[in-house]
This record gives C-alpha cells, structure tokens and sequence, in this order.
C-alpha cells in the first residue's frame, strides 16, 4: 500500500495520505484485524470502539471480506458504538442500531450480547443514568484498545459539537445546524433530523490505548487541517486528539489538500519545480499579497519561502512573465477548438472544426448548473453536442411535486376523457402512498418514475431552451441509483456498460464530466467512477484516440485557480441565459432535498461561484470578466 508524502513540518498529529479511500480503508481494516488475531492467540479478547457514517464503510467491507474468505473469527471481540441519533427507533432506517447490523454485525460471528450502541428509545429521564453505565460497562470491559473515528465538518468527533470539553463523557447532547444540514438528506430533509443524540464523550474517546481517525473527500479538507495543524481548542473538538498518546490521522489525498504539505508544499521540503508547482505558487503567492503576477517582486518571494524558486528558475521577472502566460492561455471563448486558428496556445484543438461532444451529468441538472455557459458556446459555435444524463434523480424530487404532477395528469385525463382504469389506479396508488408515507420510507417503483418523469422532462426543457434536439439527449438511469434510498448499490459492470454504449454510440471528440468530488450524497464520485472504468476499457478504440476529457465541477465548489486548463469566459447576456436555463428545473429550487450546508439556490452558488473564478483571474493580473466556467483536462489514455 503506497502511501503519499511523509512530510509532516506542521502537523500535530501523525498523519498519512493514501491514494485513495479504498487503500486507507484497507490499511485500517488491517490494523484491526492485526489486534483481533493476536488477541485471540494470546486468548484474550478485543474492545473496538466504532463509528458509524459513510467514512467507515470500507473498513467494515473489508472486515467482512476477511471473516468469510479468510476465517477471521469475531467471537472474541467487544464493541462500543460512539453515539445514536436521540430518540431513535432501533428499526428505524436512521438508526445506528440498524446501521452496523446490515453493514457489519449481520454479516460477521460476533456475539450480539458484545455489541453496544446508545438507546435512542429511552424517556428523557432514563438517559443520565444509562451514560453512566455506559461508561461502567466500558471500563468492566479493560477499556477501549481501538477506536475509530470519523470527523464531522464542524470539527466534531461522535457527536461531540464545538464547545465539547476534553473530560466530556457519554451524555445527551444538542447537534449543531451544520451537522444536521449534513444529515438532511438522509432523513428527507432537515426538519426530520433529531435535534438531540446520545454520544460518547471526548474524555471517554481520549481514554482508548489507540485511536485512528479516518476522512476521504475535499469536502473534509478544511476541518482536517485545522484539526492537525491548528491549536487546541474546544470550537474543534478533534484537536484534543492531539494530546493522544497513539493516535493515527488517516486521509486520501482530497482530503488532505489543505495540509500545509500539499498546499504548500515549498515550505516544508525541497521540491521539483515544474510548470505546474511553479504556477501554484506564483498563483497562491499573488493572490496571499493581493497583487498581480506581473507586479510581484524579488522581496514577495524572499519574503514567502520561495527563494529556492528564485534560485532555480530566476529571474523573478522571468518567472512571472511565464505564469502570466500560462495563465492567459487558459482562456477561451472557443470550447471547442478554434476553426482555422493556432491552437498552439490554446487549450483545445482546432481541428476537426466539427466535433461532436458528449456531456455526463450526473444528476439531471449538472449540465447547466456547471457549464451552462459552455453548452450554449458549444451548442452556437455549431458543434454536435449530446448529454448523457447518468442518473434519474428521482430521490431529490418532493413528495409535494411528485403529488402536484400526478394530480395534474389526472385532471388532464378527467378534462379530456382519456381517462382508464389502470391510470386512475396508478393515480390512486401514487396518491394514497404519499399520504401515509412516513419519514424513512422508500418510495413505490411508481412514485421513482413519476419523480424520474420530472426530472427528465425538466432537462428536455432547459436543453430545448439553450437549441440542444431531444435526440441527442441521452437518459441513462443507471442502476446502481435505483435503489429509492440515499444509500446507493455498489457500481457494477451493468452500469460500466451503460457508460461505454453511450460513448461507442457518439464516438465523440470531447467527453465533459463532473469532477466534483464534495459532492454531499456521492452520487458524482461514482458516476465518475463509472466513465473513468469505461474510458479504461475503451481506450484502445480507434475512435478515442482523437478524444480529449474535460473534467467540470457543480454546485459545491470550483477547480482551484492553478489547476485550470480551460476557462471558458462568459458576458452577462450569457450568465443570464444560463441562469434561465437552471430555472428549468423547477423541482430543485425553493428548499431542495439535498441543500447541503449552503442556504443559497444552485442558480445563485453557479453564478457566484462563476464570479469568483473571474474575479481570481482579474486578481492575478488577466482581463476582467463577468464569470467563467472552469476545466481541467483528465488524460485517460495515458492513465
């Protein structure tokens, strides 16, 4: 398992990156795995401390793996869960209880009297005196050898919000908003998430002999880096840790972005100076001193840590005329290419002048909310641009809409006489279902279409709208979506080949495809997932060879400024048509499922976002635009 960089200048805590979650997963699930067996030959059992949430779930797949294909036993093994959402039905699909049965327990030999989790069931009154035992019962136990954590973005470990003081022990607490903003989606929105839970406390999780603590996904960036490298304090309750005498930090390399070794990597190691990291610190060092490139001085790079840039690759002048040009040959009006233009300097070829370009959207919405502006260039400049709409979106759709579209095809019906049997029955069955449906429930196979329905309808609208014919509009409904829940099936090769029909059927010159990794439910990291496997298996097509992929991000955050490749420009006529062409989609606006912790309508995150990314470029010293759209070229054929 190779790990990624070992500098740790500015770190508190021991920290190591792995490539990817999968491989961090795995390392973890191995350290446990490791203590079990060399309990059980000394005939003694293991206490593990465990976490619930969708960090852990690789860990418990692969503790799975090793119980049925390499007989690991869990007869000698003891757990206590961190915390249960308060109060909280065990059947309950958001309960805790229900979470580690089927992700763990179910599937494993460990005795059901050994496991713990905190009772959401109990009377207000009941819950002091059932902390307290919950504590007793760890401390009859020898204590926890092994816990594992995940970190919320508040910086909370179990449920232990800002605020927590570092002898908390097991206690009802109050969550914070951000926690149950996150939460939201699962429960269908945030007025059904608990405002209480029972957790273990701070003091009670500093008390295990090791820790480990696990976070995938830039979405955890920032929080990590104030946990590792900043001060102690109760507003991040994760920095305790750093008082640990054992305790492991266990990142991907998205997740660990921020750290100081990979933000900023000049000031803790010498470094290969390439292009690249030349224009990240050049860009990182103008916008700190908010000055533009061609303005910075022998003194901003002394002064910053950089004299070894200036040493290897001076002048500084020199320097700065470079990334000023690396930086204006990013911008592009023609996404496309060029026609009959030198494309030397260019991010896209010029050639063919004609190119037929297939667009992955995750979600029904994707496309316009994150190159909106782009698909309407391409779409004008005379391109054959097509749009694979990979999943039906149907869990982000309200049960209102979903009620408010089938009254509407049964008084279309009515008013007509087109009425039958079988749709006043779908009518009343979609109906009755939503009236007694309760928080937690999985929709009917009917009520998934017709939310479906109007996802699909909803994109034929908005591409109509920018000149796009529904022929070339493609609705994938990939099956690792469908399952009616959040939770989604793992990707299979059903959904690869899905991908790669659509690919083969356009044989397009360009691929655009969401990269947005802080995407809160996951979806675009596995439709990414699925084109990547599928480029993977096609590459050696004829075909492909002549197709470039740009990588787009949505609605939760933008390509940082020294990664860009392509940044498309757009004038407010064109923000504003853009902006239009969201609207289409009127299912998710005004209080959207999945909101995540940002208030603002995705119309207003894309524009603001599209601003800033001009307002970054105006900053380093280019011209002043009214907002750009951002890409980063994947080079799949020589992955």
């Amino acid at each position: 398992m190779e790990k990624f960089l070992t500098d740790r200048e500015f770190e508190h805590l021991n920290t190591t990156i792995y490539e990817d979650a999968n491989t961090g997963s795995k390392w973890i699930a191995q350290e446990i795995i490791s203590l079990i067996k060399s309990r059980q030959e000394k005939g003694q059992k293991v206490v593990l401390g465990l976490a619930t949430g969708s960090s852990p779930l690789k860990v418990y797949e692969e503790l799975i793996r090793a119980h049925k294909e390499d007989g690991l036993s869990f007869s000698n093994v003891l757990t206590f869960n961190l915390d249960e959402y308060y109060p909280m039905q065990p059947e309950s699909v958001h309960s805790y209880v229900r979470f580690m049965k089927e992700n763990l327990f179910d599937h494993i030999d460990i005795l059901p009297e050994n496991t713990h989790v905190p009772d959401g069931t109990l009377k207000m009154e009941e819950v002091p005196e059932f902390c307290r035992n919950y504590e007793l019962k760890i401390r009859e136990a020898g204590g926890i050898d092994l816990q594992i954590l995940g970190i919320g973005r508040t910086g909370h470990i179990g449920f232990n919000e800002p605020g927590s003081g570092i002898r908390s022990t097991t206690r009802m607490v109050t969550l914070d908003g951000l926690t149950r903003r996150d939460a939201a989606p699962g429960f269908g929105g945030i007025s059904h998430v608990p405002r209480r839970a029972i957790t273990m406390g701070v003091g009670t999780i500093m008390q295990a002999k090791k820790i480990i603590l696990m976070a995938w996904g830039n979405g955890k960036a920032p929080i990590i880096r104030e946990a590792v490298e900043g001060p102690i304090t109760e507003s991040v309750p994760t920095t305790f840790l750093q008082e640990h005498h054992n305790c492991d930090i266990i990142l991907d390399k998205p997740a660990a972005e921020k750290l100081s070794r990979i933000d900023y990597p000049w000031l803790v190691r010498d470094i290969d100076w390439t292009d690249e990291m030349i224009k990240k610190a050049v860009c990182s060092l103008s916008l700190k001193l908010s000055k533009p490139v061609l303005k910075l001085t022998n003194e901003d790079y002394s002064e910053n840590g950089l004299d070894q840039l200036i040493t290897l690759k001076g002048p500084v002048h020199d320097i700065n005329i470079k990334v000023f040009n690396m930086l204006q040959h990013t911008i592009t009006g023609w996404p496309g290419g060029k026609p009959e233009a030198d494309d030397s300097q260019r991010p896209e070829r010029a050639e063919p002048k004609k190119k037929r370009v297939l667009i992955f959207s995750p979600h029904p919405d994707d496309d316009v909310i994150s190159m909106g502006g782009t698909v309407q260039r391409l779409v004008d400049q005379g391109h054959e641009v097509h749009v694979a709409y990979q999943t039906s979106g149907n869990i982000a759709v309200m049960d209102d809409d979903a009620r408010r579209y089938a009254r509407f095809v049964k008084d279309f019906n009515d008013q007509f006489n087109i009425s039958t049997k079988e749709s006043d029955a779908a009518y009343k069955e979609i109906v009755g279902f939503l009236d007694m449906k309760e928080t937690g429930d999985i929709d009917t196979p009917s009520v998934r279409k017709i939310k479906s329905f109007i996802r699909k309808e909803e994109s034929i609208a908005a591409c109509q709208y920018i000149g796009m014919p529904k022929e070339r509009m493609h609705f994938l409904e990939l099956p690792f979506y469908e399952t009616g829940r959040v939770k989604k099936a793992p990707l299979s090769s059903e959904d690869i080949d899905i991908i790669k029909n659509v690919i083969e059927e356009v044989k397009p010159h360009q691929i655009y495809a969401a990269g947005d990794l802080a995407d809160p439910h996951g979806t675009h990291r596995v439709c990414l997932d699925a084109i990547f496997s599928a480029l993977d298996q096609l590459k050696g097509e004829s075909y492909m060879k002549n197709c470039w992929v740009w990588l787009y991000r949505g609605a939760w955050h933008e390509w940082p400024v020294h990664e860009i490749e392509m940044a498309v420009p757009m004038s407010p006529d064109q923000v504003l048509k853009k902006r239009k062409a969201i609207f289409y989609h009127e299912s998710q606006k005004d209080g959207v499922v999945f909101q995540g912790n940002d208030s603002r309508e995705f119309w207003q995150r894309a524009e603001e976002r599209n601003r800033e990314t001009a307002d970054l470029y105006n900053q380093l010293g280019l011209a002043e635009y009214e907002a750009m759209e951002a890409f980063v070229r994947y080079d799949f054929l020589n992955k």
